[in-house]
């Protein structure tokens, strides 16, 4: 039980700017989405988003804020959901284990982003009568693009930090 204990102290209180950033991303990535989602007809929302718009805004620096992460993430994650939905069906188990497979691809691939493990429930709960292949591109990767594009704006204003820590892990020698 001592594991359990804690203990740690609690992290540092965000400055007004860090505050205001992820009121402006939260607000004008969604915004954005959804304008485009009523403007174009074409599905560019879902609701992990949401939670992509938490560790992008308010956790630049983290690694599971970098584009690579939030785009190859959504991609993988949304990829096995699709897969288990067309190839195996939705039951109970399946849903767990497509959840399961996602976690497990991402970090194989080095591409962790939390928000991206809901793809599969999203998927495979929406259905086959729903969500088609297409799905892929609007609103994943459309959607994760746009909102890494919204974050290289809004997290390289103010304060001198630059975001994003890396764009694609390769290094260049």
């Amino acid at each position: 039980m001592k594991r359990l204990k804690g203990g740690g102290a609690l992290p540092p209180k965000p400055t007004w700017i860090q505050l205001t950033k992820g009121l402006l991303g939260g607000f004008f990535g969604i915004l954005t989405l959804t304008v485009l989602n009523q403007t174009t007809g074409v599905p560019w929302l879902m609701a992990p988003f949401g939670a992509t718009c938490v560790i992008l805004f308010a956790a630049p620096q983290s690694p599971l804020a970098q584009p690579r992460n939030v785009i190859v993430g959504h991609l993988l994650t949304a990829s096995v959901g699709l897969a288990m939905l067309y190839g195996v069906g939705s039951e109970s188990w399946m849903i767990a284990l497509a959840v399961g497979l996602a976690i497990m691809l991402m970090q194989a691939c080095r591409a962790v982003h939390p928000p991206a493990g809901a793809n599969p429930l999203v998927i495979m709960l929406a259905g086959t009568q729903v969500v088609g292949i297409d799905y892929l591109f609007t609103p994943v990767l459309a959607g994760s693009v746009a909102l890494v594009t919204i974050a290289a704006v809004i997290n390289n204003l103010g304060e001198p930090h630059h975001w994003p820590v890396y764009w694609h892990g390769i290094k260049r020698g």
